[in-house]
């Protein structure tokens, strides 16, 4: 009888440890089906975000919902899912605000997001379909037209005015050399982003906080992204950022980078991830693709005199 009893206890030890068992494990397969699918649809901002906390606000929602999704969240995702957060960024523009009758001396104290605002964390679906958009997506530059095309397989997205840079070698303190400013040709990527960047007179090596505006007044630099190629495989230097002087556009004054304006460097940002590719040529003769007439250009550069 004791035997009997022992075994009915074995027996019954047994089969609550292979349902532990079973239920650990299928505990354990639940929690990565889970993550895979449970995406919440929207996140609400609980206090007014500035531009100069604006990508410390990003940053914590990527690192906070990118665990409970099946692909790599990214803040070009994030922001591409919620187009209206570039909208807002672009308005911060100094120009666009005094068009308003609005004179802002610190863009960095604007509220971008409000208290209440609500945020999309993209599904899977459209995620992969922003990140297959990043995949086609390239920068073409034209030098001598001073554009900048943001380009979806052959699809013209956006056309911006720009400036590059001068035609003449100069001594730059920063550099510790005399170098040619002309904006340099060829094929290559975006390798990098300075979303933090301070600003610094190349020539002299001068730091400078406040900037003079185009209608003479004074205002602090904004905080804008400044987006780093590789062309031909090398490193120029050679940035695509904003100008606080839209007066300079469609000129070659620059020390050889790629100047836009204040609203026009968030959508670039934001439509060129890194690895994003980018061409500058220097063609002449433009058509026109409403009217197909061919324009040529002024050589700037002087090429056609070599």
């Amino acid at each position: 009888m004791k035997n009997k009893v022992k075994y009915y206890i074995v027996l019954v030890v047994l089969i609550f440890f292979n349902i532990s068992n079973s239920n650990a494990i299928t505990f354990l397969q639940v929690n990565p089906i889970l993550k895979h699918t449970f995406i919440p649809k929207k996140v609400k901002v609980k206090k007014n975000i500035t531009v100069e906390n604006y990508f410390q606000f990003i940053d914590s929602v990527v690192i906070k919902y990118d665990s409970l999704t099946n692909y790599k969240l990214t803040e070009h995702l994030l922001v591409r899912a919620n187009p209206y957060i570039i909208d807002v960024l672009k308005n911060t523009d100094y120009y666009l605000m005094i068009k308003k009758d609005s004179f802002v001396y610190d863009q960095k104290k604007m509220i971008v997001l409000k208290k209440g605002d609500q945020l999309i964390v993209p599904n899977s679906k459209l995620a992969k379909k922003l990140s297959d958009s990043f995949k086609n997506t390239r920068i073409d530059v034209n030098i001598p037209e001073f554009k900048l095309r943001i380009l979806e397989n052959s699809k013209e997205l956006y056309s911006f005015p720009i400036r590059v840079g001068r035609n003449e070698k100069k001594y730059l303190k920063m550099a510790g050399r005399v170098l040619d400013l002309k904006t340099k040709t060829g094929e290559g990527k975006i390798v990098g982003y300075e979303r933090f960047p301070d600003f610094y007179n190349p020539a002299n090596g001068h730091r400078y906080y406040v900037t003079n505006r185009d209608d003479k007044k004074v205002t602090k630099l904004p905080q804008v992204p400044f987006i780093e190629t590789e062309i031909n495989g090398i490193r120029y230097g050679q940035l695509i950022h904003t100008t606080t002087n839209p007066k300079t556009l469609e000129k070659a004054y620059s020390n050889g980078c790629i100047g836009t304006k204040e609203a026009d460097i968030w959508v670039i940002y934001y439509y060129a991830p890194v690895n994003t590719k980018i061409t500058i040529r220097y063609h002449l003769n433009v058509k026109d693709s409403i009217s197909g007439k061919t324009t040529v250009l002024k050589d700037i550069y002087g090429y056609q005199k070599k």
